[in-house]
């Protein structure tokens, strides 16, 4: 039997090693992380931003408070927003190129027969065999997808880590030094990259930047603003003449749930409104393979009663669902009343996380309350209510989160102001782009804004918007930059300098991708010269993505060269 008491000495070693060991294994709270680019957010704008940058060979890291990568494209939006895919090159192509090879195999094809599957999507093919690109796609494949980069290239991720937006960002003459994330962790780099929607970085750093509508005055546009009376698409009420009163014509009985009692502004004037968000949810009919919508337990069938009095008015439309592979659904808003939270998102941008929480759930249960109120609630049509009771959410997807997306649709939030500002001038081809890095062409598509009183007494929507550009359009290098005197190595791919009217176009996440890789460009180029980000010859970036794939002039039929 071992005699502790006459080993003293033995047994103090014993417990100094132990403890030792314990301290090796512990959590550094206060651990220090270096590479030559750090990218915050865990966008498809970042991934593409990491696989550029790994190219380069330069080392880089991204910490991101996301589990799940990719952003919307793989958080629910798989009906993809496209516009005219000639002009979708480099990276962001190989992201499309990869779907289709996923698809060609039978074994991806387990809900339906591929020859089942219809190939139309947002105006194009869904399916493109001669450039071996798919733009429709399950989720959970793009997650792979974004992952299999990630593993090809050795980028190393750092997950559920969140930037002290107080106080994390250490910042000196315009250069960013480190950036700290809440539990302590430390990231040193050359050049950082703000990859998020909200662009938390960019803000928390001093850049510039706007949230909300600006005015038509501002940058001398046609679109921007209020646009009262404004209909290009059927997301209104138009002539339905609806009563926004609790009594039906009574404006002292109060008005119903969602309905702003403030005067919307007159036409062209700027505001603090956000265009709304929602979930796309990827919803299925498939036999095994639906998971029935679920009643929140907050349910109040009290907030939907304007959705009954649409009914009443004889419209029924309030779920569009783009087709995707395996009987499944990117379902959107469609309609006055739908899964759009209008109104209930002003202060996301801008907010604590704590408060950027409770509007997640808010949204969370109105959408859920909205999909039971309409398989259950007995003013909706029988046959509709039948109807939808066949669809739920797909069990196969989300499934660690309920089948739920992980990801809200953030439109907007905060857009730089930076370099130079995309307007929707350039987006119509009013003013010439002298420094492209890559190309949009999706309609300037913003949502509605805000949902008010109009002066006769009834409910009317403001702010869904759909402006079609005659040609695809070039993005200026200044939309990624801020300026020199702000902020000497930060790149902002997706909260980008533009107006709200232009970033309707822009932020499409194929154009994200864009963005991303170019950014990495300029930011391995900066590295390899040892010169700031501002610096960088545009003659030779302009040279680079090319070569890289990138597409920045467009010949079509139609279209004069930009």
């Amino acid at each position: 039997m071992w005699n502790f008491l006459s080993n003293t000495s033995i047994f103090k070693s014993i417990v100094c090693a132990f403890l030792l060991i314990q301290i090796a294994c512990a959590p550094n709270n206060e651990k220090n992380i270096d590479a030559e680019v750090v990218i915050y957010g865990g966008t498809s704008a970042a991934i593409v931003t990491a696989v550029q940058l790994a190219r380069m060979n330069k080392s880089v890291i991204i910490v991101c408070p996301e589990t799940h990568i990719g952003g919307l494209s793989s958080s629910g939006l798989g009906f993809t927003d496209l516009g005219n895919k000639e002009v979708i090159g480099g990276i962001s192509k190989e992201f499309y190129q990869e779907v289709y090879k996923h698809y060609q195999n039978k074994e991806a094809w387990n809900w339906q027969p591929r020859e089942e599957y219809g190939n139309e999507g947002q105006g194009t093919t869904a399916i493109d065999d001669e450039l071996k690109t798919m733009w429709t796609f399950e989720p959970h494949v793009a997650e792979q997808i974004f992952e299999q980069f990630v593993r090809e290239h050795n980028i190393t991720i750092h997950r559920n880590k969140w930037l002290d937006r107080e106080k994390g960002v250490e910042v000196e003459n315009g250069v960013i030094k480190s950036i700290t994330m809440l539990n302590g962790e430390n990231y040193k780099a050359k050049i950082f990259v703000d990859a998020t929607y909200e662009g938390d970085l960019m803000a928390a750093a001093g850049v510039n930047y706007h949230v909300g509508r600006e005015a038509n005055s501002v940058y001398g546009e046609e679109w921007n603003g209020v646009q009262k009376g404004i209909y290009h698409h059927s997301h209104n009420f138009q002539q339905l003449n609806i009563s926004p009163y609790v009594i039906p014509g009574d404006s002292n009985s109060g008005v119903l749930p969602r309905i702003s009692t403030a005067p919307p502004g007159e036409n062209g004037s700027g505001d603090k409104g956000v265009q709304a968000y929602n979930y796309r949810l990827c919803t299925t009919n498939a036999e095994g393979n639906v998971v029935p919508f679920e009643k929140p337990e907050n349910y109040d069938p009290a907030q939907y009663e304007l959705l009954r009095r649409v009914f009443e008015g004889g419209r029924y439309s309030m779920f569009g669902g783009g087709k995707i592979p395996n009987k499944k659904r990117d379902v959107n808003n469609v309609g006055p009343f739908s899964s759009d939270n209008i109104g209930m998102n002003y202060d996301y941008p801008e907010a604590s996380y704590e408060r950027r929480k409770e509007i997640l759930q808010e949204h969370i249960d109105y959408h859920k309350g909205l999909l039971y109120f309409w398989g259950h609630d007995e003013s909706v049509p029988e046959r509709f209510r039948t109807s939808i009771k066949k669809w739920g959410l797909a069990k196969d997807e989300f499934v660690d989160n309920g089948h739920w997306p992980y990801q809200i649709y953030v439109r907007e939030a905060r857009r730089m102001i930076g370099e130079f500002v995309m307007t929707d001038n350039e987006i119509l081809g009013k003013k010439k782009v002298l420094k492209p890095i890559g190309m949009g062409s999706y309609a300037m598509d913003s949502h509605n804004v805000q949902r008010y009183i109009t002066k006769e007494g009834y409910v009317q929507n403001e702010g869904d918007l759909g402006i079609e550009p005659d040609a695809p359009y070039q993005i200026h290098l200044g939309t990624i930059l801020p300026k020199q005197k702000e902020c000497k190595n930060l790149l902002v791919p997706a909260a980008v300098s533009s107006s709200h009217i232009a970033f309707g176009s822009i932020r499409m996440e194929p154009v994200f991708m864009i963005l991303g890789q170019s950014a990495g460009t300029l930011a391995g180029m900066a590295i390899d010269g040892e010169k700031n980000i501002h610096d960088v010859a545009y003659s030779a970036l302009k040279q680079q993505v090319i070569k890289d794939g990138q597409v920045l002039e467009y010949h079509g039929p139609d279209d004069e060269a930009k």
